[in-house]
């Protein structure tokens, strides 16, 4: 027991896969038979239940056994065969040792062939030689005839005899080839008595190059001969296919192949068609540029018509020789445009050059768009003549040379304009009275034609020369206000201009018509997306027009400023505060300066009447506070009141008549001012003052200490809390705020300085 134990033990340990499978079985057993006999009554077939799983038991093991067996069977097969294997490769070892001892011994035998086969392979050049001994006499008279066929141009025959020749040469070199003699004095022999066909091989190509080089001319004169160029080239191409393939197999190629002569072909037209590009821009300066680009466009069309009608049918299909023509013409074309761009272009030449690029290649019926080349010929395969950045260099070429003359242009007519200001004429007057020059008519029409020149070469061109054109005026505008400050400084000089006033308003009626000009430039650029140089161009601009036009209204208004100040002088006068002499007086001057200024357009007249009187109105307050006199009295302030709501309203119905709006609104602060010196009740001097502050937010303290000091009964401590109140609410003025105390300047009030009276010793 203890031994079969032992066996048991010793089984496990060898077979641990065997103990788990008998673990489980006996579980899966275990749960079988108490799922089964769960019941008492199921007892009773324990009998049934045991002769069944017996049969099952017995199959199981039997199907086992058959497996077993079988395998066993296999493994004694394989192990035959490999015996048998083992037996076979011992014999070949003992056989190829055999072999080996054999060639061993019989090795000097086989020096003694030497000597054969070099005999013969001197009988196979030898039976080479009587072979082609007919063909080998008969070289020098066949070489004779094929230079006189080729001299005659009878190529076809010339070629044929050509290549009867080379055959007859690559068979014996072939022959020589396979007797393993390739390098030998024989093939040397061999070339140089066939040397001759080399050299007419050479005058042959020679000759059928001067034909495909002229081959536009020969197919409209002799197209024969044209197609006898073509069918060598074809037979020599086959030829050459022929030899290639046959290298492969034989290790042999003949001299000289292959030829590719289709290739050079191509390679000769191009040539050819190269030639018709040459220029030198000695020979095409000015107007023989045109003349040049408009033959070089003859050309081409007539070359592709040719090529079409005639050239095509001398041709095989796979050449697709109009399309080659094309892109040949196309790509020299290109070349030589290249070489044109890099010349010293002037602005007409650079202007003929993009417009034949932009609208006469490609899309003129004169053209590549011509009908007889539609639709064989794809343009637009062939692309852009030049690249888009030659193309971008060129048209800023074209921009700075028309700003160069722009600039000339406009310079000149500026000097010349300012030497009419000095003259002993008048300018001149349209229908309507308004006075003028002929300054932006030229300056207009000089920009309008130059954008109308680049408008019909692209969008991106008129772009750019709106933007350049706007930058010009721009400078112009600025060298103009210039000009008109130098001309300002004239009135202050004995020698005044004649017609100073005159020169004044024509010059603020050409700033008008010049912004109708930039209206104009900005319309052409809004066609399409406006770049980003023609925005802040257009806004330089502007600003720029404006500051040229202001100058000359104020130098007007300056100028009856000027006629004003004698008559400021009586304010706070004892004949100021007596009578009417002073306002009525200065009323006419204004009335006479805008009999003047009446011959300004719209809008600008009315910004004159608005600055005309904003400046009057502080004139006005100006003096009224630089005289600082002190009333003494109610009586006194109610004098100064009435004299200035007298003067306000004069100037207000003065103002209206000559049709502005705002006249009220301006002259209040003549009557603001009589009101805050008229006031009875120093106490509500507070409420004033903050409502003068509301209206004209600019007002400082300054300025309503002096109103204060004109009153004359002003306590300190009123004084202190009108100024503090005021400090106290202080405004930002609006954005769209007219100026009127900020442009008075309040002179520093002087302190009292008293010295004693002494007697000098």
């Amino acid at each position: 027991m203890s031994a079969e134990a032992a066996n048991n033990d010793k089984r496990d340990s060898a077979w641990p896969e065997l103990e788990k499978a008998e673990k489980l079985a006996r579980g899966a057993a275990l749960k079988w038979a108490s799922g089964i006999f769960y019941r008492p009554d199921q007892l009773e077939r324990l009998g049934q239940y045991r002769k069944r799983e017996t049969q099952r038991t017995s199959s199981v093991q039997s199907r086992l056994k058959s497996a077993v067996q079988s395998y066993l069977e296999g493994v004694g097969t394989g192990l035959g065969q490999l015996r048998t294997s083992l037996d076979d490769i011992r014999a070949v070892g003992r056989t190829m040792v055999e072999v080996q001892e054999e060639c061993q011994n019989k090795v000097g035998s086989f020096e003694s062939l030497g000597q054969l086969s070099s005999l013969v392979s001197d009988h196979v050049q030898l039976s080479t030689a009587v072979h082609h001994l007919h063909q080998v006499f008969s070289v020098p008279e066949v070489v004779a005839e094929t230079r006189q066929l080729i001299e005659e141009r009878r190529l076809l025959e010339a070629h044929t005899k050509l290549m009867e020749m080379e055959c007859w040469r690559d068979d014996i070199l072939y022959q020589l080839h396979r007797a393993g003699k390739q390098s030998t004095e024989g093939e040397q022999v061999v070339l140089s008595y066939f040397s001759g066909v080399g050299q007419l091989n050479e005058d042959l190509v020679k000759e059928l190059w001067d034909v495909v080089s002229c081959g536009l001319t020969l197919v409209k004169q002799d197209p024969a001969l044209f197609v006898s160029a073509i069918r060598v080239i074809e037979r020599e191409e086959k030829i050459d296919q022929v030899t290639l393939d046959s290298q492969s197999q034989h290790k042999f190629l003949p001299p000289g192949r292959p030829k590719n002569l289709r290739h050079m072909f191509f390679k000769v037209i191009e040539q050819s068609t190269a030639a018709q590009f040459r220029a030198r821009h000695t020979d095409t300066k000015g107007p023989g540029l045109a003349n040049h680009l408009a033959a070089l466009q003859n050309n081409v069309l007539n070359d592709l018509k040719v090529v079409k009608h005639l050239m095509v049918q001398c041709c095989p299909p796979h050449y697709n020789i109009l399309q080659t023509y094309a892109v040949l013409h196309h790509t020299c074309l290109s070349g030589h445009l290249q070489d044109i761009i890099s010349w010293d272009l002037e602005k007409g030449e650079i202007y003929t050059v993009l417009n034949w690029i932009r609208h006469v290649y490609h899309s003129s019926p004169e053209m590549m768009d011509h009908p007889d080349l539609f639709p064989d010929v794809d343009v637009a395969s062939l692309g852009p003549l030049i690249s888009q950045d030659a193309l971008e260099q060129l048209q800023n070429k074209y921009v700075n040379a028309v700003r160069v003359a722009l600039s000339d242009w406009m310079q000149k007519a500026l000097e010349a304009e300012v030497s009419d200001w000095y003259s002993e004429g008048e300018p001149e007057s349209d229908h309507e009275g308004y006075y003028h020059s002929s300054l932006p008519a030229i300056v207009t029409q000089m920009l309008e034609e130059n954008v109308q020149v680049a408008i019909t070469i692209g969008d991106r061109l008129r772009d750019q020369v709106v933007v350049m054109a706007l930058q010009e005026l721009e400078i112009f505008l600025y060298r103009l206000r210039e000009a008109v400050i130098c001309f300002g400084k004239e009135r202050s000089k004995d020698s005044q201009p004649k017609y100073y006033l005159l020169y004044l308003l024509t010059v603020v009626n050409n700033c008008i018509a010049f912004r109708k000009s930039v209206q104009w430039l900005q319309q052409q650029s809004d066609g399409g997306s406006r770049s980003d140089g023609c925005t802040k161009a257009s806004h330089s601009i502007d600003t720029a027009v404006d500051r040229a036009m202001k100058k000359g209204c104020r130098l007007l208004i300056d100028k009856m400023l000027l006629e004003l100040q004698p008559h400021f002088l009586q304010l706070l006068t004892g004949s100021w505060l007596s009578g009417c002499e002073f306002i009525d007086s200065t009323c006419t001057v204004i009335d006479t300066y805008y009999s003047y200024f009446s011959h300004i357009r719209e809008p600008i007249f009315q910004f004159m009447l608005v600055e005309g009187l904003r400046l009057v109105v502080i004139e006005y307050i100006r003096r009224l506070m630089l005289k600082k006199i002190i009333c003494k009295n109610a009586g006194e302030r109610e004098k100064v009141w009435h004299r200035l709501s007298h003067d306000a309203t004069q100037l207000r119905e003065l103002f209206s008549n000559l049709g502005l709006e705002e006249a009220e609104r301006l002259t209040n602060a003549i009557s603001s001012v009589s009101e805050l010196i008229k006031l009875k009740d120093s106490s509500l001097l507070s409420l004033e003052v903050s409502g003068l502050v509301a209206n004209y937010p600019d007002i400082s303290d300054e300025h309503v200490s002096v109103l204060l000091d004109i009153r004359g009964d002003v306590s300190k401590e009123v004084r202190g809390t009108v100024l503090e109140m005021l400090e106290q609410s202080s405004l930002m003025p609006p954005e769209d705020y007219q100026p009127i105390f900020s442009d008075i300047l309040v002179p520093a009030p002087v302190l009292p300085f008293c010295l004693h009276t002494v007697k000098c010793g």
